[in-house]
C-alpha cells in the first residue's frame, strides 16, 4: 500500500526497509522518552515481519515507512504504525519517529494524517488513540496538530529517567477527523 500527501508518502513495510527500522527502532537518541529501547536489530526485524500480511488473515497492525516525494533515491526517513488496540470497539493505536535530520518539517504530522485517513477510510476505525511521555513535548504537539484531543493523563504511569513520569493519552473519533 502506498498513500502520497503533499511532501511525503507513506509505503508499506517491506522486507528491504527491514534494515532501516531496525536501527530506526534501536537508536536511543530517537526514542529518548521511552523506559526502554531494544537494542538488537534482530528482534525488531522479526517484529516487523510478523506484521507482514497473511492471506486470509486480518492484521492486527499496519506499519508504513515515511519516504520524502522529492527524493530520487526513495530514501526512508521514518515510520507511522497502528495496531489494534480494542477490536471490537474498532479502536487503533498509533505511533511515529521521523529521523532527528528531518525533523520540524511536517513530514511526521503529514505522514500521521495520512495513517489516520487510511484508518477512517480503509479499515472504518471508530477511534484512533496515542500515547507519549508527558516530557515529550514534539509527540503531544504532533498528536494536537493532527487534530487529536488529550483526554487524560495517567498519573506517573512511566517509570523514566529513573522517575515516575506522567503519561499523556490522546484520542481522535472518526466523525471529528477531516480527511487529507
Amino acid at each position: 500500500m502506498e498513500f502520497v500527501g503533499e511532501k511525503v508518502k507513506i509505503t508499506t513495510v517491506k522486507e528491504q526497509d527491514l534494515n532501516f527500522i531496525g536501527q530506526l527502532e534501536c537508536d536511543t537518541t530517537i526514542w529518548s522518552f521511552e523506559e526502554n529501547v531494544e537494542t538488537h536489530e534482530e528482534k525488531v526485524r522479526e517484529k516487523y515481519r510478523s506484521h507482514f500480511a497473511v492471506v486470509d488473515e486480518k492484521p492486527y497492525a499496519y506499519d508504513f515507512v515515511i519516504r520524502h516525494l522529492n527524493d530520487p533515491e526513495d530514501t526512508p526517513i521514518g515510520i507511522v504504525q497502528m495496531w489494534s488496540y480494542v477490536d471490537y470497539r474498532k479502536s487503533w493505536e498509533l505511533g511515529f519517529a521521523v529521523l532527528s535530520e528531518y525533523a520540524g518539517n511536517g513530514y511526521g504530522s503529514e505522514a500521521t494524517r495520512l495513517l489516520l485517513q487510511f484508518a477512517f477510510q480503509e479499515l472504518q476505525a471508530h477511534k484512533v488513540v496515542g500515547m507519549c511521555n508527558s516530557q515529550n513535548v514534539r509527540s503531544a504537539a504532533l498528536m494536537k496538530h493532527v487534530g487529536m484531543t488529550r483526554e487524560a493523563v495517567f498519573k506517573e504511569e512511566l517509570w523514566w529517567d529513573n522517575q515516575w513520569t506522567d503519561q499523556y493519552f490522546f484520542s481522535i473519533l472518526d466523525r471529528e477527523f477531516k480527511p487529507v
